[in-house]
């Protein structure tokens, strides 16, 4: 059977500046992917489990107003650099520059008005797939980074189930940029995601200090309880005495992806039992960091109107390592003029 493939628009509402967003539809006879240019943001992702029913498989809330009001990245694009740099410094060509910090004394997920919060112009751009294209200029200076950012990420969904982001950026000089998606999975649509049964192509991850800065070493997994070569429940051992699981309250950390040519390969898989839902992830990304959602707590109500508890839903962030301009060892993330940034991720959704 050939999948229509489909991209439609509709009203999300108005932001706090007048401005309005827009929802569009990302779909095929399988699957329904919904996308706001506020940040970004996958909103939706409905998939059929092995007995055909459709369910919500990211978490998200109800309305843009939801989406203003707690900007906790639930599904959205991350940058100028995605996860953590200590104390909001990095130097580049012998200058020391200060982000914004908003976590504690670190800078997170680009500062205190990163990507996540900010008003993407949107087209339909035209194809062999029809893609959803979103661009945004990040003006010098913004959140204490140098140069002008111009940043376009297109999304499309093929007729196989998969959902590509694609990431581009240019600058006009020598900054820094690491972006990345931080949609919130969780299989069964709802509980918790201990159950999820969790593979990664990776041998070493990035052990953290207490603040989640990484220490600049890469750690072997075997006999850790970050080996997840071989698929593994997530809850299996998330509450072993292990000092890294205890700085986090579960898994929030960086794994080392094997073989990394900047190429497009296979980096995790993510089954569900209960529904027999497989999500695959594929990356030209050096790195992905793995959260178990241990910070939520339920002061956040999704879109059914029930409360995100620990653990609803997991976070498979393709990006560069964090604090990676902090550390000449990791991959570099320094972007000059006449580069392009480029980079590429593809979630593939199935049963079994």
């Amino acid at each position: 059977m050939v999948c229509e493939l489909a991209i439609t628009r509709q009203p999300f509402g108005k932001l706090p500046d007048g401005r309005e967003a827009d929802l569009f539809r990302l779909s095929n006879n399988i699957m329904v992917v919904e996308i706001t240019n506020y940040g970004g943001t996958i909103t939706s992702i409905k998939t059929p489990d092995r007995r055909g029913r459709l369910d919500d498989v990211v978490l998200g809330y109800k309305t843009l107003e939801d989406y203003v009001r707690n900007p906790r990245y639930l599904g959205c694009l991350v940058g100028r650099h995605a996860n953590r740099l200590a104390r909001g410094r990095f130097s580049l060509n012998g200058t020391e520059y200060q982000l914004a910090t908003n976590n504690g004394p670190n800078h997170l997920h680009g500062g205190v008005k990163g990507f996540d919060q900010k008003s993407w112009t949107a087209a339909v751009v035209a194809g062999n797939r029809d893609e959803l294209q979103f661009n945004y200029t990040s003006k010098d200076g913004e959140e204490g980074y140098p140069g002008d950012l111009k940043v376009t990420v297109n999304y499309s969904l093929s007729n196989t189930n998969e959902l590509l982001i694609d990431y581009f950026a240019t600058t006009n000089r020598d900054t820094i940029v690491n972006l990345t998606n931080h949609s919130y999975f969780n299989l069964a649509g709802s509980g918790d995601i201990l159950a999820h049964e969790l593979a990664l192509n990776a041998d070493a991850f990035t052990p953290v200090t207490e603040l989640l800065i990484p220490k600049g070493q890469l750690r072997g997994v075997e006999n850790t309880p970050f080996d997840f070569r071989a698929s593994t429940p997530i809850g299996a051992r998330i509450s072993v005495a292990d000092e890294q699981l205890m700085f986090t309250g579960g898994y929030d950390h960086n794994f080392v992806l094997n073989d990394w040519n900047r190429e497009l390969r296979w980096c995790g898989t993510v089954k569900d039992p209960s529904s027999g839902r497989v999500l695959e992830v594929s990356t030209t990304a050096p790195g992905l960091q793995f959260y178990s959602g241990n910070f939520l707590d339920g002061s956040l109500i999704g879109r059914e109107g029930k409360p995100y508890e620990k653990h609803a839903g997991l976070c498979l962030e393709t990006q560069h390592f964090p604090d990676a301009p902090n550390h000449a060892n990791f991959p570099s993330t320094i972007l000059r003029p006449g580069e392009e940034y480029r980079h590429s991720t593809v979630f593939q959704f199935s049963v079994e």
